[in-house]
């Protein structure tokens, strides 16, 4: 193995960072390209198609030798970028990320916005920054940051998406005409995860599964005065209720239907005992609780098995109801519900989402025409055990940049991408990590990259790069 000199590597990653990588991260963050979910004319509207330009371009301008960029279309689909860097040691290493973006949303503080991008206290604000934005540049600095200082490595290769916000819908049909021009990966690394902290490097073990879809309660053809309708008609949002009552339990949170459980493994459970003592009070403290509003537990461990290894609901939208101002006392024909589950990383999502459907639509309230249209089912992912040097690697990388050791924990989210790869490739070792720590708000307003943390996440990257290439040549 070829000995990297810390300090230096870490200047100049930071110099990459301060140089370039900012400014072009900030361009991004002003792009509004949503994923193909939330704004189905993504095609015309081009915004994906200026912020792969954006980063293909910036790819093709960095001093790494040999590395071909290369945006790949297909038709009705969001693009793939892809950097392959040829290696010179046998084997090689998938790094993975994705440029699509979520919605707006609401409440960003004065002086902020989602297209908006600003630094502030050391973080950079704006949509899509920290996830996933950054993850194409901090790859290719670890890499460009080891070919500097002639460490030969393994074939590197940075897949970019661009529709993984709708559960990775366009990859697969990209991931078939590849073939086998991805090769077989001997290590993934995934930056698109969370971390427990902004003080050492984490390393995500599994991620929760994903069933996203709408249900619909009507009772009425049409809006009745309230006082003549109520007492003889049923309101759609109290059938509604008493059917989102058969999915949870309204007091504790915890779902009902057998086949959304799932039981954590024992060296899952050990890892987030750990995890649960490094954090303590930050689990829950993460969480921007309103005045006086408290977690579902006062046990770190417990809410950290509640965000990664059970199921979850989250009632995530409403369509039939009038905004208050402009609500009057009429009782509503109908009301549809954005239903978002989370499902622990073993459970089969097909029979989960069967499941659902069916205990929501038999034998409606009072004959309520119901129906659910699901959106989606996504299997969760349990990372396979870590090879020793890969454990190694992970901890002496965040013992030499940040001066602590790693954290081991699953992740409430979901990456459809580290699925696939699992079925694809069950030999491959994968290192999943990233920058959305506390308070970073994916998905919600304020999201925010923690620069410094980004920067050294970066360096940690090329130390696991620069021991697998050891690995790959022993």
């Amino acid at each position: 193995m070829k000995i990297v000199d810390t300090t230096a590597l870490l200047r100049d990653i930071d110099g990459y960072w301060r140089d370039s990588i900012l400014e072009q991260l900030a361009a991004y963050i002003r792009i509004p390209n949503l994923s193909p979910l939330f704004d189905p004319q993504w095609e015309s509207h081009a915004h994906m198609e200026r912020a792969v330009d954006l980063m293909a371009n910036w790819c093709r301008a960095q001093p790494v030798p040999g590395a071909r960029v290369e945006v790949r279309r297909l038709p009705g689909l969001t693009p793939l970028l892809l950097i392959d860097v040829p290696g010179e040691l046998p084997g090689s290493v998938l790094l993975y990320g994705h440029l699509d973006k979520q919605p707006e949303f609401t409440g960003w503080e004065p002086g902020l916005g989602p297209w908006l991008p600003v630094i502030r206290d050391g973080k950079l604000y704006g949509r899509g920054g920290a996830d996933d934005g950054y993850a194409v540049f901090s790859s290719l600095a670890a890499i460009r940051a080891l070919k500097a200082r002639r460490v030969p490595l393994p074939r590197c290769l940075v897949m970019i998406e661009a529709s993984e916000e709708s559960g990775s819908i366009h990859l697969p049909a990209h991931l078939d005409a590849l073939g086998e021009g991805i090769g077989t990966p001997s290590l993934v690394v995934c930056l698109d995860a969370e971390c427990g902290n902004y003080e050492q490097l984490w390393s995500t073990t599994s991620l929760r599964g994903n069933l996203v879809g709408r249900l619909r309660v009507r009772i009425l053809k049409e809006g009745v005065h309230s006082g003549m309708a109520t007492g003889i008609a049923a309101t759609p949002f109290r059938v509604a209720a008493q059917l989102l009552a058969r999915l949870e339990s309204a007091v504790s949170g915890e779902l009902l239907l057998d086949e959304l459980q799932a039981a954590v493994p024992a060296d899952r459970r050990a890892q987030l005992a750990i995890a649960a003592q490094v954090l303590g009070a930050a689990v829950a403290g993460k969480i921007p609780f309103a005045t006086g509003v408290q977690a579902l537990s006062n046990d770190p461990l417990e809410l950290l098995i509640n965000s990664t290894w059970r199921a979850t609901l989250a009632v995530t939208g409403a369509d039939g109801l009038p905004a208050v101002q402009s609500a009057g006392n009429v009782l509503l024909p109908e009301i549809s519900l954005k239903l978002s589950l989370r499902l622990p990383p073993n459970c089969d999502a097909e029979r989960a989402e069967a499941a659902l459907r069916q205990a929501l639509e038999r034998d409606p309230p009072y004959g309520a025409q119901v129906h659910f249209e699901s959106e989606g089912a996504t299997g969760g992912w349990n990372a396979p055990p870590l090879a020793p040097w890969l454990e190694r690697s992970i901890s002496r990388a965040s013992e030499e940049i940040f001066g602590q050791d790693a954290v081991h924990v699953g992740s409430g989210g979901t990456i459809p991408f580290m699925g696939m790869l699992g079925e694809r490739f069950p030999q491959t070792q994968f290192f999943v990590t990233g920058v959305l720590g506390p308070h970073a708000n994916a998905h919600g307003p304020n999201e925010f990259l923690h620069i410094d943390y980004a920067r050294r996440l970066t360096a940690c990257v090329a130390l696991v790069l620069n021991d697998f290439a050891a690995q790959s040549a022993a």
